[in-house]
């Protein structure tokens, strides 16, 4: 029997014990200080959840002086940030699996971005001023939240309201980009100032900017104004500056809560281009230019979400969101003798505008044993992308992606320890043929603080634009998207067993093993589909041609006395994926990884000056990559990342003085073997993965009132 009619039959079950049960609940619910909203009815205790959450509080951004997502991801199990060096982007992968299987939320609402809605998120972009807390589920949440959340999802939670009448925050900090630094023209330099007021017992508003200037990092590179033609003029890493603005207007009285939230983005990265020219004039005579580029990213995001109850028991929760990114590419020549621009043109690259909607409504039954939630959820997604056809023509492409969904899930307390949850979802596409997810977890409540959950899902991930539509084509090479892909589908298992203890020393330790399966079918993947008759040029496009296998096996374990806290972690992940092309395929044999990290914080009682360090290290990883003839084993060599800073707060906490480095082991690049083997062109033997070691000094004030 099919996995998705074993769902469907114990979701239909369930459904027949919630209708029938009109008992009362006589199980009295525990307050418990972390609560969860990633993946729940309602909110509620991280125990009670049936999925293994786990949550990045606001102290830890606060002791790793984090400005933006991917400052904080460093640091986390399982998970790669992997940058850019040409577009200046940094996105996450997960279990191996790139940014379009993990998806990105702000208050439950995936985010938009030039390329995708919620996935290929740029997490530089992302800023963390109003951040309460960031929660991830691993593992399939397709039921939940649709499309392309195949590896799990991040949900960041925004602060909405504040035990004060008044508060303000401002902040700058100064950080080095590895020994790069001068006040203005070199390091990273951040300004933020956030106001938020409780107007009275129902209102709340707050607005807030950042402004983010990042100077970029030569390394071995000569900066802007090199004009020798020996490639080593421009950046190793991209200049940017960034200004993040927000604005939240909340309103709650009993049980009805409404809240309004807009964002913007406006960021702009330069490219300086390695190879210099020359030309001649009779005016100007000999003179030196080169071809240098622009990315002007803009991004709106509005959300409005209201939660209440209709004929005093059913829960609402319905959000309405218009999202629109759009880059810009501005081309010029750049003259080294009078360090003038000319012939600048500016076109639009790539856009995407999104109206979106989920609703979901809950507490159908009197008894509290049972529930059963239905939601729904529309995508209207407007992409535009600037593709280059044959002969150097660019042509705009415009189309429209929709999508109609439909799901249901139902939570029973079969006991007071034993917890079941099933789930279904439609989706009825608009490009493709509908899809269809489906869920069953489990929770089972021990004695002694031992808690086990397991969960068996299918999802779906689905093209994106640029798989579906893009083109490259130019001077023998020949990369295009593909109309005819299907969405992938997958299945994932999982299961976790978590103990809490506590000693009468005060010592408490939380210990959680978990260990995962993915199995991914016709994954897209860029494949060499033929050798041009008449050139001789290899062809590429996206098509449905690859398999994926995961399994991972990891253990996280937190201790806590007192004012110190203590936490390690270490995962095996074992990945086979099966590449193919029209010539040639690879090994399907699973390559393994290990990963480990640790975290300690401690507080002097005295002086309320709290010490932090986080380490990660990331053990050698393999992969097949494409040679001349066959799939040849890469290696990518370990690395180790320490991030370690000082927090004191001053007058009350009124003034907050923040000092630390980042990457201490001094990371850069890391060696990758056998890429000069591939097909087409010499491959770099380095992969980007950090400037160094940066040191970095916050100053916050804070009035509360």
């Amino acid at each position: 029997m099919k996995i998705k009619n074993i769902l469907l039959i114990a979701f239909v079950y369930s459904v027949q014990l919630s209708a029938q049960e009109k008992q009362k609940d006589s199980v009295n619910a525990k307050e418990l200080s972390e609560v969860v909203v990633t993946g729940q009815f309602e909110p509620q205790s991280i125990k009670k959840s049936v999925y293994n959450v786990r949550v990045i509080s606001s102290k830890d951004i606060q002791n790793l002086a984090a400005n933006n997502l991917s400052d904080v991801l460093n640091q986390y199990l399982n998970i790669t940030v992997r940058p850019s060096g040409t577009s200046g982007r940094s996105t996450v992968s997960l279990f191996g699996l790139d940014a379009q299987y993990f998806k990105i939320l702000v208050d439950n609402i995936p985010l938009v971005n030039e390329a995708g809605l919620g996935n290929n998120t740029d997490l530089s972009q992302i800023n963390l001023n109003d951040v309460e807390r960031i929660e991830i589920v691993e593992g399939s949440m397709g039921v939940i939240y649709g499309a392309n959340a195949v590896s799990g999802v991040l949900n960041i939670i925004t602060k909405k309201s504040s035990q004060n009448k008044w508060n303000i925050n401002a902040y700058v900090q100064e950080e080095t980009v590895k020994d790069e630094y001068a006040l203005f023209d070199k390091g990273r330099h951040i300004q933020s100032l956030r106001a938020a007021h409780t107007i009275n017992d129902h209102w709340f508003v707050s607005i807030g900017a950042t402004r983010n200037d990042f100077q970029g990092f030569l390394d071995d590179k000569n900066g802007k104004d090199y004009n020798i033609n020996d490639q080593t003029r421009g950046y190793r890493w991209l200049p940017k500056e960034q200004l993040n603005g927000n604005a939240l207007i909340a309103y709650n009285k009993g049980s009805f809560k409404i809240f309004y939230k807009f964002e913007y983005l406006d960021e702009d990265v330069d490219y300086y281009n390695a190879t210099v020219q020359s030309g001649y004039n009779p005016v100007l005579g000999t003179y030196t230019y080169s071809d240098d580029m622009r990315y002007f990213t803009n991004r709106y995001f509005h959300n409005l979400n209201a939660t209440g109850k209709l004929f005093s028991r059913l829960n609402y929760n319905v959000s309405l969101s218009h999202q629109k990114q759009e880059r810009n590419v501005e081309d010029f020549k750049y003259y080294f003798q009078n360090k003038n621009e000319k012939e600048n043109v500016t076109v639009k690259d790539q856009s995407m505008e999104v109206l979106y909607s989920t609703g979901t409504l809950s507490n159908f039954f009197v008894n509290k044993k049972y529930d059963l939630q239905i939601g729904y959820e529309f995508v209207n997604n407007q992409g535009y992308s600037l593709i280059q056809e044959g002969n150097n023509a660019f042509v705009p492409i415009r189309k429209t992606l929709e999508n109609y969904d439909f799901f249901a899930s139902s939570e029973i307390m079969a006991t007071e320890r034993f917890s079941i949850r099933p789930g279904l979802r439609f989706s009825a596409q608009s490009r493709f043929k509908d899809q269809y997810a489906s869920s069953l977890n489990l929770r089972y409540l021990f004695s002694r603080g031992i808690e086990l959950r397991g969960s068996v899902g299918t999802s779906f991930r689905t093209p994106t634009f640029e798989e579906l539509y893009s083109k490259l084509i130019f001077d023998g090479h020949f990369f295009v998207g593909n109309e005819n892909l299907i969405p992938e589908t997958s299945i994932s298992y999982e299961a976790s067993l978590k103990k809490s203890t506590s000693f009468d020393s005060g010592l408490r330790v939380f210990n959680t093993f978990s260990g995962s399966y993915l199995d991914v079918n016709d994954r897209i993947d860029m494949a060499l589909i033929r050798f041009n008759p008449d050139t001789g040029n290899p062809e590429y496009q996206y098509i449905n041609i690859s398999k994926y296998k995961m399994w991972n096996f990891s253990t996280m374990n937190q201790f806590s006395i007192g004012n110190l806290n203590f936490n390690l972690g270490a995962a095996v992940v074992g990945v086979s994926r099966k590449i193919e092309n029209q010539v040639f395929s690879s090994d399907d044999k699973f390559l393994y990884s290990f990963n480990v990290n640790s975290s300690v914080s401690y507080q002097l009682p005295k002086w309320k000056t709290t010490f932090s360090a986080y380490y990660k290290y990331n053990g050698k990883t393999q992969q097949f990559i494409e040679g001349t003839s066959a799939y040849i084993l890469s290696d990518i060599e370990p690395s180790h990342w320490l991030d370690a800073s000082v927090r004191q707060g001053f007058f009350k906490n009124q003034l907050e003085a923040t000092i630390g480095a980042r990457n201490i082991c001094n990371v850069t690049n890391v060696r990758q073997t056998n890429t000069n083997q591939t097909a087409g062109h010499a491959g770099s033997s380095e992969l980007m993965l950090a400037y160094g070691r940066s040191y970095f000094i916050k100053l916050s004030y804070n009035l509360n009132l």
